[in-house]
């Protein structure tokens, strides 16, 4: 689908036409493809690239334009994995034209409420500006999702909070790896800008844009470690859990054999032929009370063993 865009006003203002401004290629099919090809010479490497969510962040500089490849957060769907996903998308910037390539329409989202948009490069600047504070937004959701799952694990200890913990671990790692690659294609872009004289509010915002970068990047490092840690003290937590359950089921196994062992001997008719010039009511609690007395010293030797 396209999306195409005139700027009037300092805002988007959607067209129906494709020497538009701005242009949106959301998920383009074979037609769209095609024009990406003939129409803005875009080739099929760079156009796989833009789609492809594995794809590394870089950027290429042509004579006539640059392009980007972007790494941005997908939105969050709250399902009940907790993964937070990464996506990229293509951008084609010349000075009197900005072409987005994405999976869906959602570059776009939201642009124009920090800054004017009075030109292209207004447009691809605010872009990525809005996408480092998506990685952010995204960190605070996944600070309290840590905290409630911490919660809930201090509650049950059940495998399934334990699954959630390591899957906003790897969804992280995704993020630390994407903001550190947007970091290198932003130095870069800093440094064409200086060199293609571009204005000075322009590369005022390129150098804010890194310093947001970096700072996303480390609380992204420091979340990532904090989870690494508590993924390892609730794994041994648990493990000595299991552990005390099993110890205690074992001294409960080691106590009751001999027990069923002498109650078996008790319930033959051996113990009846010995005991025979002995009542019942006399020689059965005594077997009972011998029973409950080696029951008892079996466990206070434990507890012994055990200390």
């Amino acid at each position: 689908m396209i999306k195409s865009f005139q700027l009037t006003g300092g805002t988007l203002c959607a067209v129906e036409r494709l020497d538009a401004e701005v242009m949106l290629f959301s998920n383009p099919d074979a037609a769209e493809r095609d024009l990406l090809h003939s129409h803005f010479k875009l080739d099929e490497h760079a156009l796989a690239s833009a789609l492809d969510p594995d794809e590394v962040s870089r950027i290429e500089f042509h004579p006539d334009n640059l392009f980007l490849i972007w790494k941005r957060p997908d939105n969050y769907s709250g399902a009940d994995s907790l993964g937070f996903q990464v996506s990229s998308c293509g951008l084609l910037f010349s000075p009197g034209r900005l072409l987005v390539i994405a999976t869906d329409d959602a570059p776009l989202n939201g642009l124009g409420k920090r800054q004017a948009l009075n030109t292209p490069l207004d447009v691809l600047l605010d872009l990525l500006f809005n996408n480092i504070h998506h990685y952010l937004g995204h960190l605070k959701v996944i600070k309290l999702i840590a905290r409630e799952l911490q919660q809930k694990f201090n509650a049950s200890m059940q495998n399934q909070h334990l699954i959630q913990m390591f899957n906003l671990s790897e969804s992280l790692i995704y993020y630390i790896n994407a903001i550190h690659s947007n970091g290198a294609v932003l130095t870069r872009l800093r440094n064409h800008a200086q060199k293609q004289c571009f204005s000075a509010e322009a590369i005022d915002l390129i150098d804010d844009l890194i310093i947001e970068n970096n700072q996303c990047y480390k609380q992204a490092e420091i979340y990532s470690t904090v989870f690494s840690g508590l993924i390892d003290a609730r794994g041994n937590l648990m493990n000595n859990s299991m552990n005390n359950l099993l110890r205690k089921l074992t001294l409960i196994n080691v106590v009751f054999l001999p027990l069923n062992l002498i109650a078996s001997i008790g319930g033959m008719s051996e113990f009846s032929m010995m005991t025979a010039g002995m009542p019942w009511w006399v020689s059965y609690p005594l077997l009972l009370s011998a029973m409950m007395l080696g029951a008892g010293a079996m466990v206070v030797g434990l507890k012994r063993l055990a200390k």
